[in-house]
């Protein structure tokens, strides 16, 4: 890339990179990562557009293009993600946070707790947000994954709840004591197989622990379900999110372990996104 090139003259040559290359969305994608070359706000990249691009930003801008062109995600490149409102620091290590999954933190934060757990916490996204909502309540996260542990650890710092919140690495329910108003997860419901048919942004680059089970995509489900009631407390919530076809399957799952009140919770998108649940003992 030149540095004779202004700032829009390079994101046009990104965007149609990226366009030849397949990436969904390319004009947006080239300027968030020039944002980023430059660091610079995304909203002020309008102001550098009739600028020539300093070498050293060139040369960040086009080796972020060459590595979105081969589909390594944004927020990978970036290293963070919003997610209800906040930045979440972001590796390879966990799922990359939906927009979808704020459906769940709707639902969560719609009744009081006090004590929650988050199943599989990844980069803390959901445990870290109702602890920040709510900054009267305690949380557990648990993670397979220690380095997943980690990031969540680190983005509980970022956010200022570490004092409220205990990270620590379990199989679920294996090292978790105690009883809570709150049980969220957001576990790997990915059918074994339909990973071919996911983006390669995901496909290629998330972990895939967090994806799939590597069976039918219930896996998770049946063991959350099987043990949900053991650890929450009289008319305590489970909420679970769930893929786009899972809810009758899932809804069975948590009936059939005694919890009542099931409900479907439908995204911004009008898909199947969450399952609510209460333990009626």
């Amino acid at each position: 890339m030149s540095t004779a090139q202004t700032a829009a003259q390079a994101m046009v040559a990104a965007t149609a990179r990226l366009r030849a290359a397949g990436v969904p969305d390319p004009a947006r994608d080239a300027r968030v990562l020039l944002a980023h070359a430059a660091r610079i706000e995304a909203s002020r990249v309008t102001l550098i557009a009739p600028e020539d691009l300093a070498p050293e930003i060139a040369e960040r801008y086009d080796h972020l293009i060459a590595l979105r062109a081969i589909r390594v995600p944004v927020s990978h490149l970036l290293g963070e993600r919003e997610f209800y409102g906040r930045r979440f620091k972001l590796s390879r290590d966990v799922l990359d946070p939906r927009p979808e999954t704020e459906t769940l933190i709707e639902v969560a934060l719609s009744l009081p707790f006090e004590r929650v757990l988050d199943l599989g916490v990844g980069s803390g996204c959901i445990l870290v947000t109702l602890l920040a909502e709510r900054p009267s309540a305690t949380g557990i996260g648990v993670d397979l994954s220690e380095a997943a542990c980690l990031q969540a650890s680190a983005n509980a710092v970022l956010h200022r709840v570490e004092d409220r919140a205990d990270i620590c690495r379990s199989d679920w329910f294996g090292a978790v004591e105690g009883k809570y108003d709150l049980i969220v997860a957001n576990p790997p419901y990915i059918a074994l197989d339909e990973m071919p048919g996911l983006a390669a942004e995901v496909r290629e680059h998330e972990p895939e622990m967090a994806l799939t089970d590597g069976s039918d995509g219930l896996e998770a489900y049946r063991r959350i379900a099987a043990s949900a009631c053991d650890f929450l407390h009289p008319q305590g919530r489970l909420i679970l999110e769930i893929g786009s076809t899972q809810a009758e399957a899932v809804s069975a799952l948590v009936q059939a372990a005694g919890l009542a009140q099931v409900q479907v919770i439908r995204d911004l998108s009008g898909h199947d996104r969450v399952i609510l649940a209460q333990n009626p003992a």
